[in-house]
């Protein structure tokens, strides 16, 4: 496989680069989560939630996670069962559901972000600040693009 890549378009090979190592670093961030007894899929629910304040549709937590309004539903389940979550009907507009990020979410975010964080920071220790920067830097480009 090395020697295939190799033969590959520059492009090619950065975009497997960059599959591998974010597939490392959720990895690390995975087995975190996993000996807290919940996992990352969850966990990104739930930081989504606190990064809008708290409240979202279940459509737009869906985008914004990238899955299906099928599978927002699935993963909302046991986030509910937890209390970690509850969905309650949209105050404008009661055809809707929005789902609400309960004290106990994220008390659980602020209890266990830090480590999980550190875990990562941990794995990219190889790289320098400057270094990190610049690779934030080449990354949003990439996004952007």
């Amino acid at each position: 496989m090395q020697g295939e890549l190799a033969d590959q378009p520059l492009h090619t090979e950065v975009f497997f680069m960059l599959v591998e190592t974010t597939a490392k670093l959720v990895e690390v961030s995975e087995k975190y989560w996993q000996a807290q007894g919940t996992n990352g899929a969850r966990i990104r629910i739930l930081v989504e939630l606190m990064k809008e304040g708290g409240t979202l549709l279940p459509s737009a937590l869906a985008r914004k996670i990238g899955v299906t309004k099928a599978n927002i539903s699935l993963l909302l389940i046991p986030l509910e069962q937890d209390g970690y979550i509850r969905r309650q009907a949209h105050p404008e507009d009661g055809r809707k559901t929005v789902v609400i990020l309960t004290d106990e979410g994220h008390s659980l975010l602020l209890r266990h972000l830090p480590a999980n964080r550190e875990a990562i920071a941990h794995s990219m220790q190889a790289l320098n600040d400057q270094e990190l920067h610049q690779l934030l830097s080449l990354l949003a480009i990439l996004k952007k693009a």
